[in-house]
């Protein structure tokens, strides 16, 4: 289970930014995860509860954002969404899609904290 170890760097890597905001916590944490990433979500929901207890991160929710596989497809000239991962070919015209633009991101997007004061930052 390989979430394990992606969870506890989005943990370590969301502590080390709330270094800035003393006294502030986590309200929620926002990741982009595509579908060739090999990730499963619920095992990321799962790991995420375990390695937040007892951090600035605990209580906080972990959002998931699945992006799809866009390839660029030179014959059409434009980006297409693969609807399949089986078959990394165009939709439109079934030429290979050879030129992926999406589909492979694991990164967080965004921190949403709660200040000492109350006001979200």
């Amino acid at each position: 289970m390989h979430e394990l170890s992606i969870v506890s760097s989005i943990v370590d890597t969301v502590t080390e930014s709330l270094a800035a905001y003393p006294g502030a916590r986590v309200k929620e944490v926002r990741l982009r995860v595509g579908v060739l990433a090999a990730v499963v979500e619920d095992s990321l929901q799962f790991c995420y509860g375990i390695v937040t207890e007892d951090t600035p991160l605990a209580g906080s929710a972990l959002v998931v954002k699945t992006l799809p596989v866009m390839a660029h497809c030179a014959p059409c000239g434009r980006d297409v969404e693969i609807a399949s991962i089986q078959s990394l070919r165009c939709p439109r015209c079934g030429a290979p899609a050879t030129d992926l633009r999406q589909g492979r991101e694991l990164e967080i997007d965004c921190i949403e904290i709660v200040e000492k004061s109350g006001g979200i930052a």
